[in-house]
């Protein structure tokens, strides 16, 4: 459900490049409680395990670019906030 929400919220007709990283840490956020959950069994873990892996190939181009970085620290709701709440290191925060 969430790759189907993010899609569909990436599919609108104006997507906002701030909203990239929030939306990647999300994602990652539910494919780990996914992929940890005792209910699911040890397939459905693994593929889930994989996507986040995926995931994070993607997550890593967008330190290749300065963009998504600048846009969260110019969006006023973002700022620099966003990447102490998510715990970033201090090094990462003050690149951004």
């Amino acid at each position: 459900q969430i790759l189907k929400d993010a899609t569909l919220y990436f599919s609108r007709a104006t997507p906002n490049l701030a909203t990239v990283i929030p939306a990647m840490d999300l994602v990652d956020k539910k494919l780990t409680t996914y992929s940890l959950n005792p209910k699911y069994s040890p397939a459905i873990c693994a593929a889930v395990s994989l996507a986040k892996q995926t995931l994070n190939q993607y997550y890593q181009l967008t330190d290749s670019t300065e963009v998504y970085r600048i846009a969260m620290v110019l969006h006023p709701r973002h700022k620099l906030t966003y990447f102490k709440k998510a715990n970033w290191e201090e090094g990462w925060i003050d690149t951004a």
